[in-house]
């Protein structure tokens, strides 16, 4: 009796750029329905903000000028801050996804091999904007007013997201380099708590001693926190801009690689 053998076919050695966009936007949209499925999975990005908000406000305010006042400065700066730490939170699922196998099975399929990592970045999208949502609301409600227009707050808000997603990669790095999700979150703490005081975003950058003064100067977060002062209060926007345009571009230049490596190191 003669066995036939049922070949399956091998995965292409190669995926064009638009498969691989596809493959990475349909992971992405598993990646929304898990944050559809488990809501609590959005509770840091809905409390963070509230809680940043009030005690900077209330615990600053007084001794800044007055709280209204420090607000316009605050807000704007706050905004970065919380999108920061929205990003920690990618290096901690991927790495939970890989500990579990599932990156196993992602191998087995004819998908590019970017497409799990850019699908779990672009699904965080949906945490951004919820945080920036919560934190409007809650600064309005506060009495945070913007002195431009609507189109400036878009503007704004489509920037900072865009920042995110760069700055995602180093989460991303750090989540496929850690062994534990526990550990991620540790490491990812201790760089993004730097970042985020050791800018303007809450006291002006020269009253800092000198050392921390340049560093404040030149930080992605001063840049951003610039930028969106000029969009919504009014100022200067295209210098603070084109610094963070620059880091955007450093961190996916150097982050982006770095991730893969470890990717296929990892898996």
């Amino acid at each position: 009796m003669t066995t036939i053998a049922l070949e399956t076919p091998a995965p292409p050695r190669s995926i064009s750029l638009t498969k691989g966009v596809q493959h990475g936007l349909s992971l992405a949209w598993r990646g929304i329905i898990k944050i559809r499925k488990n809501p609590e999975q959005l509770a840091d990005v809905v409390l963070g903000p509230i809680i940043f908000l009030v005690l900077f406000v209330y615990i600053f305010g007084g001794a800044l000028g007055g709280t209204q006042e420090y607000m316009q400065r605050l807000v704007p700066g706050i905004m970065v801050m919380n999108i920061f730490q929205a990003s920690l939170t990618v290096g901690v699922s991927l790495n939970t996804d890989v500990s579990k196998g599932l990156f196993d099975r992602f191998r087995s399929m004819p998908i590019a091999r970017s497409a799990p990592l850019i699908g779990a970045v672009l699904a965080d999208v949906v945490r951004y904007v919820v945080c920036l949502v919560v934190l409007l609301i809650v600064a309005t409600v506060m009495g945070y007013r913007t002195s431009t227009d609507a189109g400036s707050l878009v503007i704004a808000s489509a920037l900072l997201i865009v920042f995110g997603l760069c700055f995602c990669w180093i989460s991303v790095f750090v989540g496929m380099l850690m062994k534990t999700p526990g550990s991620v979150q540790g490491l990812m703490f201790i760089v993004i708590m730097p970042l985020n005081f050791g800018s303007d975003v809450f006291v002006p950058a020269d009253t800092m001693p000198g050392w921390l003064h340049a560093w404040a100067d030149i930080s992605p977060v001063t840049f951003m926190a610039k930028a969106l002062r000029g969009l919504l209060n009014g100022g200067e926007v295209a210098g603070p801009l084109t610094g963070a345009f620059i880091w955007m571009a450093a961190l996916v230049a150097v982050f982006f690689p770095l991730a893969m490596w470890a990717y296929r190191r990892r898996v």
